[in-house]
């Protein structure tokens, strides 16, 4: 497989600078070598974008050869941890220059991909619990499928383990809370649910979402370019496929044949 191939590209788009100012924004100590910046106290939206705002701002400003010793942002679901080498810069330095990006504005549309995962919903090996979802929903198995389907996800973070996203934006009518008693071992690539989230597990683990679907692809990945498929503030949207189709892909990804690039949406 070609370098280049190995993950969806990201298109061209517009971006909308926001006009949110400095004010009730936090910047907290942790440690002598990192330092976090809150911008509330609730998962939302508006938070979380604006945390994916300033992750992609400072990225590229260090793709421009600015914020010298700065080391990597960490997004979370309402905060971004700034790291840092203190031999080279510190925490007096980055805050400032830090603030006067936000004060300057943050575009926070168009900064993610869109990426599509397809997903086998088939047979109690790959679901097995599409059917109690259905029954605590009030729906069909069918109906809940066509749920997870619509609804229009955003990933938030990246956390518990190497890939694995939390991925917003469940149909509120399929809001569930934790199983009661967490799997031992849940199949690397299932496709679960819990509240308003859905997530892709990305090697084998204990878990306590609701497993109700199957995707052939790898979400981590050492042979790839990037090894971890999503980022956050990628578009998240699923495709069903059915178990030839399953297979195939699998048989692709196993291989390291998958065209990644055919997971962006058109």
């Amino acid at each position: 497989m070609k370098q280049g191939k190995d993950k969806p590209r990201s298109r061209p788009s517009q971006r909308r600078a926001s006009t949110t100012s400095d004010v009730g924004v936090r910047y907290l100590s942790c440690g002598d070598t990192a330092f976090t910046i809150e911008f509330g106290n609730e998962v939302s939206p508006d938070i979380n974008g604006r945390v994916i705002a300033l992750h992609a701002a400072i990225g590229r400003a260090r793709a421009a050869g600015q914020l010298a010793g700065l080391v990597e942002t960490v997004p979370t679901m309402r905060s971004l941890l700034v790291m840092y080498d203190p031999l080279l810069t510190s925490r007096a330095t980055l805050e400032p220059a830090i603030k006067g990006m936000i004060e300057h504005g943050l575009a926070t549309e168009g900064s993610g991909r869109d990426v599509t995962i397809p997903c086998c919903y088939d047979g109690k090996d790959f679901a097995p619990d599409l059917e109690e979802v259905a029954e605590r929903t009030g729906k069909s198995a069918e109906r809940v499928i066509a749920g997870h389907l619509a609804s229009v996800f955003k990933v938030y973070h990246l956390g518990f383990m190497p890939g694995l996203a939390y991925i917003v934006g469940l149909d509120p009518s399929l809001v569930l809370p934790r199983r009661v008693e967490p799997r031992v071992r849940v199949p690397r690539s299932s496709v679960a649910i819990v509240m308003d989230w859905t997530t892709v597990y990305p090697f084998e683990s204990p878990g306590g979402w609701h497993l109700i679907g199957r995707t052939p692809l790898w979400m981590f990945d050492q042979r790839r370019e990037q090894p971890t498929l999503l980022a956050p503030g990628d578009r998240v949207s699923f495709r069903r496929i059915d178990r030839k189709t399953y297979d195939r892909i699998a048989r692709e990804v196993e291989a390291g044949t998958l065209d990644w690039s055919t997971l962006e949406k058109e």
